[in-house]
């Protein structure tokens, strides 16, 4: 990545079942390419120090798709247990030196290199220790944790993310608003990832 940026580390969450798809979403087709592979470059584009996917369901299929790039790949055998065992995985792989961490989810495809790195140059100018997107008044992901936060965020349970930090230290909060839609955007159902190919034009009819 970019030696001379601030040491973030991109933890891509993308262990998940997807039951109410009904398929790996991660490995759907986006243009010529998949969702995953997508989401991957968006984040290797991005002034990040590294990006780490956190993989569980499929995990063969999830590696294989990202095998060639310079990504680090972590396999979560605790995935069922909740999005909390994937953060812990992610963060466990994380250089120890990172300055902040960045929880992504690996379907928001949609999500440019210019609007990442807008985010992490937001939390090297902001007093503030979480950083988050916001599009048109609603919060969205990525979310970046000041390092300060690595031992809250290794305590998680269950099936949730960072929302339970970001409620605990709302004066601890900046939202950067953004123009990019795809911080609101994730594909979680046939219909979602369908609306999003009329959207957008991207994914191959």
């Amino acid at each position: 990545m970019n030696a001379n940026s601030p040491l973030i580390s991109v933890i891509v969450l993308a262990a998940g079942e997807s039951k109410r798809m009904g398929e790996p979403k991660q490995l759907l087709p986006l243009g010529d390419s998949t969702i995953i592979e997508k989401t991957v470059d968006n984040y290797l584009g991005c002034k990040a120090a590294e990006v780490i996917l956190v993989v569980g369901h499929r995990s063969d299929a999830l590696i294989s798709a990202v095998s060639h790039k310079p990504v680090k790949t972590v396999l979560n055998p605790d995935f069922a247990l909740g999005m909390s065992t994937s953060i812990i995985a992610g963060i466990n792989q994380a250089d120890a030196a990172l300055q902040g961490i960045m929880i992504a989810l690996a379907d928001q495809p949609f999500i440019d290199s210019r609007t990442i790195d807008h985010l992490i140059q937001a939390f090297n100018s902001q007093k503030k220790g979480i950083v988050i997107p916001g599009y048109k008044g609603k919060r969205g992901h990525p979310v970046i944790f000041s390092s300060k936060y690595r031992g809250a965020l290794m305590d998680l349970k269950g099936d949730i993310g960072g929302r339970e930090i970001i409620n605990s230290h709302p004066d601890d909060v900046a939202v950067i608003e953004v123009e990019c839609y795809g911080v609101v955007a994730d594909i979680d159902t046939k219909e979602s990832y369908l609306l999003e190919n009329q959207k957008f034009g991207k994914l191959e009819e």
